[in-house]
């Protein structure tokens, strides 16, 4: 069995401060879907994309210009036999000076070839970390998913969901 968690690695000329400052930032690179607050140690946050995936995050690390740990609560996609798959993960941001640029380093611990959403998983976060990461720190604009205009029933699904969550 392959334990080969996903990672993804990226230099840029920018401070260990812009990169750090950059990932607290997650409405500005992953998703304009996010509830909550994403920038210090135990702020949690709820990420949606319509009612396909949704999750609950908690910072459990927050070291400036070193390191951010996501700890994924909650998770819940549609599109896997194993609704659950990321639940227990930890989203790791490391933050290292190489010479003169700074380097992140970006491990999902949990996210492995046997997870059913491994190929989409992984091509979503090179997307996210590669491109619009990489975009934000560099250029002080992302490409984050845009936020949904949401109808009602997906209003109530993630209120409810989001609501469950809470009591578990």
């Amino acid at each position: 069995m392959n334990n080969q968690n996903f990672m993804t690695t990226l230099l840029v000329y920018q401070t260990p401060e812009e990169v750090f400052n950059a990932i607290k930032n997650v409405r500005g690179w992953w998703s304009e879907n996010i509830e909550g607050n994403t920038g210090q140690l135990n702020d949690e946050f709820l990420y949606h994309y319509e009612d396909v995936h949704i999750s609950k995050i908690k910072l459990t690390e927050v070291i400036p210009n070193k390191k951010i740990v996501w700890h994924i609560i909650k998770n819940s996609f549609k599109f896997t036999k194993d609704k659950h798959e990321w639940t227990g993960d930890q989203i790791i941001f490391e933050i290292n000076r190489k010479d003169n640029q700074t380097e992140l380093k970006f491990t999902q611990i949990g996210l492995t070839p046997e997870y059913e959403c491994y190929d989409i998983c992984s091509n979503a976060w090179t997307h996210y970390v590669q491109d619009s990461l990489q975009s934000l720190i560099t250029t002080g604009k992302g490409e984050p998913t845009v936020k949904e205009g949401q109808n009602e029933l997906e209003e109530s699904f993630v209120r409810n969901w989001a609501a469950k969550s809470n009591h578990e």
